[in-house]
């Protein structure tokens, strides 16, 4: 038992005696995860279900069951604090488990951090006043894998190619404008989407209607009902408020490991098309490293940083998968992205969609228009002299957009933020009480290269020199952090640090901030 759980400072959100997790029933389509949860002398249960296109799956197969296992068991990964114990059953060979344990405890941390040392307005009673507390350990869960296996588990018919990309795909800005990059290059990148069941996947579908039409043989859906376990898990936390499914809010209650969720959701896809490459687009301000009271943490982004990417690509290696993981756009800011795909890819950006309280009309996915992610777009695309028209807004939620952006705050890069305001305000787009309050940031319009956020060798080298070419048409220009300040480069140049820097090991400090707890599985 984790002494922790009984009588630490963490104790009082350890509600959940014990949480189980599988064993997976499997078919060539569909895999049938259980979860269970016993708390308080009771006992009650749900499944995740994950079904695909195509035929994924050899129920037969031992490595087919270690993915599939893999893959049920992530929704499990955003609950170390609450429970005692988590049990997962299924065959988890060594390199597994110590993944499953690392991103556990990483997640604990996060969430502890995110969800009850700051505002949170799911929450309710003693949950609402956690104090700050530094540890060793933030999961109050032990892990069992009573199931276990000693021998690492190979998938021998896991061959790849690196010129087959799969791009995670969500019908937001930054998988739109690596799918057309990708194209661009000369590439025929399949957009992999993770359909949860719920009103989530409104974001994604024009998108993926569209490209299904357009590009049928590199479309691939995989529905999921994780949406349903995580609503599921939210009941059985009596600090979570009972009418959470009715309160607005553009973050989740508790949960932080959800790319994780989709990621391995799309893997038995990429292993069956023979991709050898798993692109995530994540821009520059998401890979953060902070401190709260002393606990150091990822600002919530973990799932969303280098590190992650990182991480998975490693834990690929270990398993002998052959895949590279990485984002095309980690030296973008989101206003550089937004503009970069309005301007090379205005077909992609008409199927463009980040609200996620959207609502169908006449067949075709739209907007709310009063959402912080309506805010964020629509100013973006003003800014630079864009339509958001384009995207499904109306002219009346342009205006009160741009009107509500004076006085709520949005979820950007503060640079970028000011920058917008000041285009804005250039533009006569700002009501009058909102007069002088952007900044001219230029920075924000060039590709940023930093030693954390985006290194020049965080690319891959065949990739890095022509992809820098097509994004320079649209940036203003390259620049590399140089102690406290900015300097110009040339792509030539990012091209040479890049290789050479490719040709030795990472250095420490682009690992992971706790020096108990390395996520990044060094």
């Amino acid at each position: 038992m984790n002494r922790q759980a009984i009588d630490g400072p963490l104790a009082p959100l350890c509600v959940i005696d014990r949480l189980e997790v599988g064993p997976v029933s499997l078919e060539p389509r569909r895999l049938a995860m259980p979860y269970v949860v016993v708390a308080g002398g009771g006992r009650t249960e749900t499944r995740l279900l994950c079904r695909f296109e195509e035929e994924v799956f050899d129920p037969s197969a031992r490595a087919d069951f270690n993915l599939a296992s893999l893959t049920g068991a992530q929704v499990a990964l955003n609950y170390g604090l609450f429970c005692r114990e988590i049990v997962f059953r299924g065959p988890f060979d060594p390199i597994d488990r110590r993944f499953l344990a690392s991103m556990a405890e990483n997640t604990a941390r996060e969430i502890y951090v995110k969800k009850f040392l700051e505002p949170n307005p799911f929450l309710v009673g003693e949950a609402t006043q956690m104090p700050a507390v530094r540890q060793p350990e933030y999961s109050n869960a032990e892990l069992r894998f009573p199931d276990a296996v000693q021998v690492p588990v190979r998938s021998p018919v896991w061959t790849s190619d690196v010129s087959g990309f799969g791009v995670l795909s969500s019908g937001g800005k930054d998988s739109l404008l690596s799918l057309g990059l990708l194209e661009e290059l000369g590439y025929e990148p399949h957009s992999l989407f993770v359909n949860e069941s719920g009103r989530h996947w409104y974001t994604a579908l024009n998108a993926h209607r569209y490209l299904a039409r357009t590009r049928p043989n590199r479309t691939a859906r995989v529905w999921t009902t994780s949406d349903r376990v995580f609503a599921w898990m939210l009941r059985q936390l009596p600090f979570v408020r009972s009418d959470f499914a009715r309160l607005r809010s553009d973050e989740y209650p508790i949960r932080l490991w959800t790319v994780g969720v989709f990621l391995f959701g799309a893997l038995a896809v990429a292993r069956k098309r023979r991709l050898g490459r798993v692109v995530i687009g994540d821009e520059y301000d998401t890979t953060e490293r902070k401190e709260h009271a002393g606990i150091p943490h990822y600002d919530g982004l973990y799932d969303q940083s280098r590190y992650f990417d990182e991480a998975m690509t490693r834990y690929y290696r270990r398993k002998g998968w052959p895949l590279v993981q990485f984002s095309l756009l980690r030296s973008m800011s989101e206003l550089l992205i937004q503009k970069t795909l309005v301007e090379r890819y205005p077909e992609l950006q008409s199927q463009q969609l980040s609200c996620h309280a959207a609502h169908l009309e006449k067949g075709r996915v739209k907007p709310c228009g009063r959402c912080e992610k309506c805010r964020r777009i629509v100013s973006m695309l003003s800014a630079f002299g864009a339509d958001p028209a384009a995207c499904g807004y109306t002219a009346n939620q342009i205006e009160d957009c741009l009107d509500a952006l004076v006085d709520k705050a949005v979820h950007q890069e503060a640079v970028a933020a000011r920058h917008v305001l000041w285009l804005l305000d250039r533009r006569g787009r700002l009501p009058d009480r909102a007069r002088n309050r952007g900044k001219e940031l230029p920075e924000v319009l060039n590709l940023r290269f930093h030693e954390d956020r985006a290194p020049p060798g965080y690319l891959p080298d065949d990739l890095r020199a022509p992809l820098l070419r097509l994004l320079l048409e649209n940036a203003s220009g390259a620049l590399i952090r140089r102690g406290r300040s900015w300097e110009s480069i040339t792509a030539e140049s990012l091209d040479r640090i890049g290789r050479e820097a490719r040709r030795v090991r990472p250095s420490r400090t682009a690992r992971a901030p706790e020096p108990t707890t390395d996520p990044n599985l060094d």
